[in-house]
């Protein structure tokens, strides 16, 4: 009933730019926060980076003055603006967000989406 999409993922030099998308649709009454994680191989997952309900941002240090979160209430969308990439930033990336849907009940609970790959080449 509640979906998250990702897309925008690709491969990119080191130095350039992507922007991630993710979009939540289906039954929903609020969304509170709506992050990013990242994962690559053989490594834990990690968060980058955390948009909330209030508008307050959080970083990973290894992303702060690269990487910029940002949110479309509206359109129940955030977005990731990845700037100045790292071969080290090669990632399958993952949009989440605690979401509380218009189904009488049920209750607010994480969602994932599916990720999208980002590879950038030295």
């Amino acid at each position: 009933q509640v979906q998250l999409v990702e897309s925008g993922g690709g491969l990119v030099q080191a130095g350039g730019s992507l922007r991630l998308f993710c979009a939540a649709s289906g039954s929903i009454l609020h969304i509170n926060w709506m992050c990013w994680y990242r994962q690559a191989p053989g490594q834990q997952r990690e968060l980058v980076a955390t948009f909330t309900s209030s508008s307050s941002t959080t970083y990973a240090d290894s992303v702060k003055g690269r990487f910029t979160i940002s949110r479309d209430n509206a359109k129940n969308t955030v977005y990731l603006q990845m700037n100045s990439l790292k071969p080290e930033d090669t990632a399958v990336y993952y949009c989440a967000a605690e979401i509380l849907p218009s189904i009488p009940g049920w209750s607010r609970s994480n969602y994932w989406g599916q990720g999208t790959q980002v590879t950038v080449s030295s």
